[in-house]
């Protein structure tokens, strides 16, 4: 079969013709955001990699990316809004009330993510659900 052929093949059922993906140009350490300066597209196409460069600028890598290996799907993840011994708000509220606490994280967190913290004025540890602004929601 002809190139010609091959392509209009491609285009028929929806394949793209020129498929790349991200991968690193120096070492990104674990927890780093990635920069448009870090990465660069390479002409090669591995599975469950990232293929566009906006997908991967302005997240944090939650392990080390080498350079010229493919960045996968789960070597990224949003950033972390809460470091570990940061001071937080603890937010819990039912029905009518509403109750706001000091706390110290115990661990990172990103959006949406529960993590441990302890309550400064009682010392004791709750669990929180991390909010977009930095702050946890306490559940019962």
């Amino acid at each position: 079969m002809s190139r010609a052929g091959i392509l209009m093949l491609a285009m028929a059922f929806g394949v793209p013709s020129f498929a790349q993906s991200v991968v690193p140009i120096r070492a990104i350490r674990a927890e780093q955001v990635v920069r448009p300066s870090d990465i660069s597209a390479a002409r090669d196409s591995w599975p469950g990699a990232i293929s566009q460069l906006e997908d991967a600028i302005g997240r944090e890598a939650r392990v080390t990316l080498y350079p010229g290996r493919p960045i996968l799907q789960g070597d990224l993840a949003e950033r972390a809004v809460v470091d570990r011994n940061q001071i937080v708000l603890l937010n819990y509220s039912t029905g009518g009330l509403a109750i706001i606490a000091e706390g110290r994280a115990l661990s990172r967190g990103r959006p949406g993510e529960r993590i441990r913290a302890l309550n400064v004025a009682s010392r004791m540890t709750i669990w929180g659900t991390v909010q977009a602004d930095g702050t946890l929601e306490v559940s019962q």
